[in-house]
């Protein structure tokens, strides 16, 4: 059954029994210290608009709805520790656990994800680089997430190389024409664009992942029926992605507004939605 729990994490992932989820993908709150918002907007054209688009087109904009949330902790890894700890126990043996978070708190990641999974059973860190937004004049552009992945057991951790979406080569004549129709395997850097403005993929939800970075991680890290988890759920990213390659679900958010988005864009899967003991 694929499940959508309105809840803290902290009080639902106590309650899932050892050992029994193959995936794991969790995208928490990267702690800018600011407070992330996403606007939804319909514009509509008109001369007396207050906003230019392509050729010099005027545009009046209406606002359909806002999402926000603050992004500060004033301890990010005492927040994330236990957490993680309870995702180390509910794996299973093959196994593996990817943590989407910051270029700035990611070395302090690494290094607690270390402590409770083993140094050893890092396997990657995955660069999820994009090329969209503003470029400061004061320093290169930070156009990076970082991914990084811990394998329950670095001896039998399931990676399906034969399911991965192979990418072109930037070079297809110095490779043979059999090649290049085959196209290469990704590297551990992988540019995929974010999920574009009027996209049928957008759920206007605020810090909203694209459905291929995570399609490719549940395609290669879990089998058909496999169970996969995303304890900080958002918008449903990782629901999407296991419903749609033919996995279960279990998708925890203490935002009612988060579990809104995942209703309607998750409808398809018939999920269960439940409301944990004790509420966001």
């Amino acid at each position: 059954m694929n499940r959508i729990v309105l809840g803290d994490n902290l009080r639902v992932l106590p309650s899932l029994p050892a050992g029994g989820v193959a995936l794991i993908y969790a995208d928490p709150p990267f702690n800018t210290g600011r407070t992330q918002r996403r606007r939804r907007l319909r514009t509509t054209r008109d001369p007396d608009g207050d906003r230019t688009g392509f050729g010099g087109q005027r545009y009046r904009s209406q606002v359909l709805g806002e999402s926000a949330f603050s992004d500060r902790f004033d301890d990010y890894l005492a927040f994330l520790e236990p957490r993680l700890l309870e995702a180390h126990r509910i794996l299973a043996p093959e196994g593996s656990l990817f943590l989407h978070v910051d270029p700035r708190e990611s070395h302090h990641c690494r290094l607690l994800l270390d402590g409770i999974f083993g140094r050893d059973c890092f396997m990657n860190e995955i660069i999820w680089a994009y090329d969209f937004g503003g470029r400061s004049r004061r320093r290169w552009p930070a156009k990076h997430d970082t991914i990084l992945w811990y394998a329950r057991d670095p001896e039998t951790y399931l990676f399906d190389h034969d399911a991965i979406d192979r990418i072109p080569y930037m070079a297809p004549g110095l490779v043979g024409a059999e090649k290049a129709a085959r196209g290469k395997t990704p590297t551990d850097v992988w540019w995929h664009t974010i999920v574009p403005t009027g996209s049928r993929e957008r759920t206007g939800y605020a810090t909203q992942k694209p459905l291929g970075v995570v399609r490719r991680i549940v395609r290669v890290h879990s089998r058909p029926g496999d169970l996969c988890v995303d304890f900080f759920a958002g918008s449903g990213t990782l629901g999407e992605a296991a419903a749609r390659e033919g996995r279960r679900f279990l998708l925890i958010d203490s935002s009612p507004e988060a579990i809104e988005v995942m209703r309607k864009r998750l409808a398809f899967a018939d999920p269960e939605i439940v409301e944990a003991p004790g509420g966001p």
